[in-house]
């Protein structure tokens, strides 16, 4: 403004070009004009809709099942020692720590014995020098990668090559051990009907699940997922089903990626119409017989 005011002109110039600019100047709107406020941020807040959805789905559910509950917690405390009940902090929608309640299904000390067994993890990443040891097998463009980066010794590396070795060396972002032996045999019965999945109604009442979304992931598991690539999925509520549940319910063949994906996408294009067509998948994949 300083500038445009102090510019000095000669009395004989042409004064029309300069006009629209000391008209500016001098609106008092265009010295006080400030950009527009951005948007108030929602906090992930549900579509009205959805959130009541949940509420009377929840409140409905809890109310029918008491007694399915009382009998569960009945045969949980006569098969083993410890609690009816199992939490833990999970992380859901944005990021957003929990507690999330299941029917204890596991040993007492199972969160004891997760260090030593993970090397059973059916979604363990390849070990770095099991990857393809050339730029053409992990590069489009053949042998010639466009896309190099420079390592700390100075040397050129495929960048595609770069990310493969370093998410074997972080590990995989899911655990899922197959027979797993923290597992009860009433847990077992628990896990492949899902029953053990109905004290999240509590949760969904609470406010912090839906009741169809992606999965609420442990703390040691979500850290791995802060990538712009990957943390799109915790921008979807979290929910007790959802769509990579219906769509391989338990099977070991879905891969890591498939999973991110189809968290991804119900993320992306999540609605109420869409939930409705996952809880009728969910009842016969309910019936499958895979270990979950």
């Amino acid at each position: 403004m300083e500038a445009l005011l102090n510019q000095p002109y000669s009395p004989a110039a042409d004064k029309t070009p300069f006009l629209p600019r000391w008209r500016f100047a001098w609106r008092p709107a265009a010295r006080t004009r400030r950009p527009p406020a951005a948007p108030a941020a929602t906090g992930g807040a549900l579509p009205w809709s959805k959130r009541l959805f949940d509420v009377v789905v929840a409140a409905l559910g809890l109310l029918c099942l008491l007694p399915l509950f009382a009998v569960v917690a009945l045969l949980i405390k006569l098969e083993s020692r410890g609690p009816v009940f199992y939490y833990s902090y999970r992380v859901g929608t944005g990021y957003r720590i929990f507690r999330f309640w299941k029917f204890r299904s596991m040993r007492p000390d199972a969160d004891q014995l997760l260090a030593s067994m993970k090397d059973l993890n059916q979604y363990q990443a390849a070990e770095p020098d099991t990857l393809a040891p050339a730029a053409d097998d992990t590069c489009a463009c053949g042998p010639q990668c466009r896309s190099q980066l420079i390592d700390k010794h100075g040397r050129l590396v495929c960048e595609r090559q770069h990310q493969l070795r370093k998410k074997a060396r972080g590990g995989a972002a899911f655990i899922k051990i197959a027979n797993d032996p923290r597992i009860t045999r009433l847990g077992a019965f628990l896990r492949n009907t899902s029953f053990d999945e109905l004290p999240q109604l509590w949760n969904v009442l609470r406010g912090d699940m839906s009741i169809v979304g992606n999965r609420p992931l442990p703390i040691y598991e979500a850290e791995k997922l802060t990538t712009d690539q990957f943390a799109a999925r915790f921008g979807a509520p979290s929910g007790i089903t959802g769509l990579w549940q219906v769509s391989k319910r338990g099977k070991g063949t879905m891969s890591e990626e498939e999973r991110i994906a189809l968290d991804v996408e119900y993320a992306r294009t999540y609605s109420l119409k869409q939930d409705l067509r996952i809880l009728l998948r969910t009842v016969p994949a309910l019936f499958q017989q895979e270990n979950v």
